[in-house]
């Protein structure tokens, strides 16, 4: 670990240290990182003897709610009555935004502890722990809690683990390191069922969301370079599916595992009628820099944004850009 990296793991751990009650919150529409990151830091609270609610803007997917902490995150309007709070812990959260609308609950001098891994986080914190070339937040989580000196046990490695397995896409993407096998290693000493949170996380798919996947596969397209490939879901499809909005996760992956592909597009209607842009690449388009051009965001393999405009202005957009990079060979 760098000098640089022990700083902000110092200014991290001064945070937790001299707070007493702490709001801890993540990104609107969570995956696993998110709620398995948010758990995570709940544990590691209750060991430092710290109070704590848990909070995020959109339902916890219905595959993370065995994970221990999540029966506990409530929502914006279930938090929004208690006393305001002064410390914020941010996690998984790439801009202030992504954490909905959680300023009533704050004091006017509260401060927020940032803790995540994308590299087009903005540092929105007062303390900021962000470890961009980490696969996810759990991994830096796992890092934060040895240097907190907390021990590891059985519910705090599941939530870490979840975050690690899910955002590596169950160890199989390019961000799945030496670093991160041997923390997966540690926690799987801890007692983790690795067999059994797959299933759950990332085996295991409701009828609903097959049939998401089912109306989106329908409208697959390809580039006529065959190297982009894209899908829509519009509101209609998910009213048909019976879908929530977190059961169009991983979707997106379909169009980019097409051989031959290095990027796939999922296209979605919003129910305030904007259109949300998932985007994966192989190896030749760095979509985290693509859709921070579009005040977006992610990581060079996998990011989003989201656009106004009618479907035909919005896909001609997105796949001109996405067209010119491939051109240029360098993202």
């Amino acid at each position: 670990m760098t000098a640089a990296l022990n700083e902000d793991f110092k200014g991290a751990v001064n945070f937790l240290h001299t707070g007493e009650r702490f709001l801890v919150v993540s990104h609107v529409n969570p995956d696993g990182d998110a709620i398995g990151s948010t758990c995570a830091v709940g544990r590691i609270l209750e060991k430092l003897g710290k109070a704590f609610v848990l909070v995020n803007a959109s339902k916890v997917p219905e595959k993370f709610k065995f994970l221990p902490g999540a029966q506990q995150i409530r929502s914006l309007e279930e938090a929004g009555d208690m006393e305001p709070f002064s410390r914020v812990v941010a996690v998984d959260v790439a801009d202030a935004a992504r954490m909905g609308e959680i300023s009533p609950m704050l004091t006017g001098d509260a401060e927020v502890l940032n803790i995540d891994h994308h590299v087009t986080n903005d540092r929105f914190g007062a303390v900021n722990l962000v470890i961009d070339d980490a696969a996810a937040t759990a991994e830096v989580l796992c890092h934060l809690a040895d240097a907190l000196g907390v021990e590891w046990d059985q519910p705090l490695a599941e939530c870490l683990y979840t975050g690690l397995l899910t955002d590596t896409g169950g160890f199989r993407y390019s961000n799945t390191t030496h670093n991160v096998m041997e923390l997966a290693a540690r926690l799987l000493g801890q007692g983790v069922d690795a067999a059994e949170i797959a299933d759950r996380a990332i085996e295991t798919i409701s009828r609903s969301q097959l049939a998401l996947l089912r109306r989106a596969l329908d409208t697959l397209a390809f580039s006529e370079s065959g190297q982009v490939a894209w899908m829509w879901l519009t509101r209609q499809d998910f009213t048909e599916a019976e879908a929530a909005e977190d059961e169009m996760e991983g979707i997106v992956n379909y169009a980019r595992n097409v051989a031959g592909v290095d990027v796939g597009i999922l296209f979605r209607e919003t129910p305030e009628g904007e259109v949300k842009v998932s985007l994966r690449s192989r190896e030749v388009v760095d979509v985290g820099e693509l859709a921070q051009s579009f005040g977006g965001g992610g990581h060079a393999r996998a990011a989003g944004c989201t656009l106004t405009g009618t479907r035909k202005q919005v896909e001609e957009e997105i796949l001109v850009r996405v067209t010119q990079r491939l051109q240029r060979g360098d993202g």
